[in-house]
């Protein structure tokens, strides 16, 4: 994965905890500011089931007003570093500010979480690649209206070959990335949902995929749950659908109740397994 540590794929897919250190996250701004309060949750996810603490300073929801490279690492970094002295879990800094990944690299972090997918910062992939650090790449079409295609597979086969390229040619191990779809990043719900249901055809990438569907827009539509925090069933479904088309890693703010619907879809998975042996 990163940084000397390693995450085993395979028969069980892994949760991601989302700790938001903002005033404004469409889900839970504000709740965890405070340095001890953002620790104490991060450790409640452990607990629960999480193998990797995403800590982000800056809201990403649309709309939402810019915060300073200096301001965000206020808010990060003395969490990253309470973390790395506190757990053995993963630690991924959500940013996309090269500047703000290397001081979280060298307070703890071992993962950069980029929501631009290297595209916003040319200094990313040298952070990225000199430190040995793991990279999420999130595919978004922020920035990219005028290249995007109009078949959502597509698009997402174009984006990762073009910026895997990148990555290889700025010295980052194909063995240390993992790929984001981007839900809900620049995509409507019928992106979303068109997504969902052709999931399983980015597997041909042959690379490990997370999602973050956690508590998304195009959830509460289906549900009819305006609140983002009543969210989470719906969550824990699509934690579950995805699974079973191939997803490895899911980013969510409720640990608990997407570690029993990944526990499902791994049974499932596991029979699935058991049922072909059998056949054959």
């Amino acid at each position: 994965m990163g940084r000397d540590r390693t995450l085993p794929l395979g028969p069980t897919g892994h949760l991601m905890a989302i700790i938001n250190v903002t005033p404004d996250s469409f889900s839970d701004g504000g709740r965890h500011m405070n340095v001890d309060v953002a620790v104490a949750h991060a450790l409640k996810a452990v607990e629960e089931g999480a193998v990797i603490l995403d800590i982000g300073g800056e809201s990403t929801r649309p709309g939402a007003e810019p915060v300073t490279p200096l301001e965000e690492q206020r808010r990060i970094l003395p969490v990253i570093e309470a973390l790395a002295n506190s757990t053995d879990c993963l630690i991924s800094v959500d940013t996309y500010r090269a500047e703000t990944a290397m001081l979280a690299l060298e307070a703890g972090a071992h993962i950069v979480n980029d929501v631009y997918g290297l595209r916003h910062d040319p200094a990313m992939t040298t952070v990225v690649a000199e430190t040995g650090a793991g990279l999420i790449m999130m595919h978004t079409g922020r920035g990219r209206e005028a290249e995007k295609l109009a078949d959502v597979i597509d698009d997402q086969r174009f984006f990762f070959s073009r910026q895997m390229d990148v990555a290889a040619k700025g010295g980052i191990d194909r063995d240390r990335i993992i790929l984001d779809p981007g839900f809900g990043f620049a995509k409507d719900r019928d992106e979303d949902f068109s997504l969902m249901a052709r999931f399983e055809e980015l597997t041909s990438l042959d690379m490990p995929l997370l999602v973050g569907t956690s508590r998304k827009r195009f959830i509460g539509f289906t549900t009819g749950r305006d609140q983002a925090d009543q969210r989470d069933v719906g969550t824990a479904a699509t934690t579950a659908m995805l699974r079973l088309a191939g997803a490895s890693l899911f980013r969510v703010h409720n640990v608990a109740v997407n570690r029993d619907a990944l526990r499902m879809a791994d049974a499932v998975l596991q029979a699935r397994g058991a049922d072909t042996e059998t056949d054959n």
